[in-house]
């Protein structure tokens, strides 16, 4: 059983490749959006880290919010890359979980930390960014991966 937390983080500004379809193909097409990005790091100006990190609205959310973020932390947006684009994740509390193993059970992850969410009495911030942050990335292997869960709080 992962450990779970309470995390306060800092505005992030991202620089990345944006992943639009539906619902079904991200599980498919975030790895290789990750592949495309890793290729492409040594173009990105000021990174702050090369951790992935992706960034979804998990409610209803404006057309230009949609989809998921696949994005590294810069210092500022400076000469960003053709094809990239940037977004800005205001400081937030969010609610912490590891997840370790195949891409397609995230899924499960998300809901061991969603009831310890409700256990000790948090609300989740629906149309806030969350965020998925890995350390190790680029193989496009979804099978076996290590990704922390950040899932943003009222």
């Amino acid at each position: 059983m992962s450990t779970m937390k309470v995390v306060q983080l800092d505005e992030k500004k991202l620089v990345g490749l944006r992943v639009v379809c539906p619902g079904d193909e991200f599980v498919n097409e975030i790895p290789k959006t990750s592949v495309k990005l890793y290729q492409r790091l040594g173009e990105i100006n000021r990174k702050k880290s090369t951790n992935m990190i992706g960034a979804f609205v998990v409610g209803d959310c404006s057309e230009e919010n949609d989809g998921y973020w696949v994005c590294v932390e810069v210092e500022d947006f400076v000469n960003v890359p053709q094809g990239m684009v940037t977004l800005s994740v205001p400081a937030q509390t969010y609610a912490v979980i590891n997840h370790k193993g195949p891409n397609h059970q995230i899924r499960n992850s998300y809901e061991i930390l969603h009831r310890w969410m409700t256990e000790q009495g948090f609300e989740r911030n629906l149309e806030a960014w969350h965020l998925e942050i890995m350390q190790e990335w680029g193989s496009g292997d979804a099978s076996d991966i290590e990704i922390d869960l950040y899932d943003t709080i009222k």
